[in-house]
């Protein structure tokens, strides 16, 4: 006879399971070892009995050699592996099958995330006092670390530091008071699917050329719909100098200004790193990252250097 362990998601609403979880819950005594399971209140509204019982690897092994036994799971991973130990050491060991009663969809981990945060602002001091202001440097550290992990090619650090990341996406939407992260999520999801109407639309687009073309073609009448007159209205002027007069370089462009107006800007150095900014911009090349590849070019002579002393 079979063990059937129905497993659950805590990201998934009690009562919302699959049917054959639920055709398994009616076949034959339903067990669990914890008197507060979410599911047990949908159970008991659906007529399904669900007895509470002392976890017992053994017990529920020989429980299964006698008759069909339904166990809904409850985070118990360490019992069910005992319970598989206890059921070889049977002469008739029982078939122990395992059955998702619902289980996560991309993305779910998040939900948690959004848990863990809110109650670190409920209940921990220093992350009660934060603020968007202070929280700044912590979100620019992250945003360098991911970029420092992508151009070492230290793949394996950068789910850490994407992490990092995401937690400061996070941070802020609990920090904010007129928006929440789900407003965060919706968002960016209308964003997506406004700019993708070769996807999520009609529209033809063969080439990755024609995609950014329509991105730039709704940007434009985003940014005239509020009520934005320059093509370089938005850009963060905060931005290092180097990807700050890309941008501006870029945008320009695509606005049609002529060449003429990005020369002589400027005075000595200065009108000699835009020059460079706009000729790296013309070879398609980033300014900034070709810049700190020299940086770390540099420092990695100074190491040497320094070791042969």
């Amino acid at each position: 006879m079979p063990l059937i362990v129905v497993t659950t998601s805590p990201r998934v609403a009690p009562g919302l399971l699959s049917h054959q979880a639920w055709q398994a819950l009616r076949s034959g005594p339903v067990l669990t070892g914890d008197a507060a399971h979410p599911q047990l209140p949908y159970l008991a509204e659906a007529g399904v009995e669900v007895e509470v019982v002392e976890p017992d690897a053994r017990e529920l092994a020989r429980r299964a050699v006698a008759g069909t036994v339904v166990w809904l799971a409850e985070d118990d991973e360490a019992f069910m592996r005992a319970v598989g130990n206890a059921a070889i050491g049977l002469d008739e060991p029982p078939l122990i099958e395992v059955m998702p009663g619902s289980y996560d969809l991309p993305g779910a981990r998040v939900l948690d995330l959004v848990a863990v945060m809110d109650r670190l602002r409920s209940e921990c001091p220093w992350d009660r006092r934060q603020t968007h202001e202070s929280l700044v440097p912590y979100l620019l550290e992250e945003a360098y670390e991911v970029l420092e992990t992508i151009e070492q090619g230290d793949y394996p650090a950068l789910r850490e530091e994407l992490g990092d990341l995401l937690l400061q996406v996070v941070f802020h939407a609990r920090v904010a008071e007129g928006f929440d992260m789900d407003d965060v999520a919706e968002g960016i999801v209308g964003k997506l699917v406004r700019r993708h109407p070769h996807v999520f639309g009609s529209v033809r687009a063969e080439s990755a050329d024609e995609v950014n073309d329509n991105w730039e073609t709704i940007k434009a009448a985003e940014r005239a719909a509020k009520g934005r007159e320059s093509a370089l209205d938005g850009v963060p002027m905060g931005q290092p100098a180097l990807s700050l007069a890309a941008q501006l370089v870029r945008r320009a462009e695509r606005a049609g200004a002529p060449e003429a107006l990005s020369a002589a800007v400027g005075q000595g150095v200065a009108r000699e790193l835009f020059d460079l900014v706009r000729r790296a911009s013309e070879a398609g090349l980033d300014a900034e990252a070709e810049l700190r590849a020299a940086a770390r070019t540099y420092r990695d002579r100074v190491r040497t250097w320094e070791s042969s002393r």
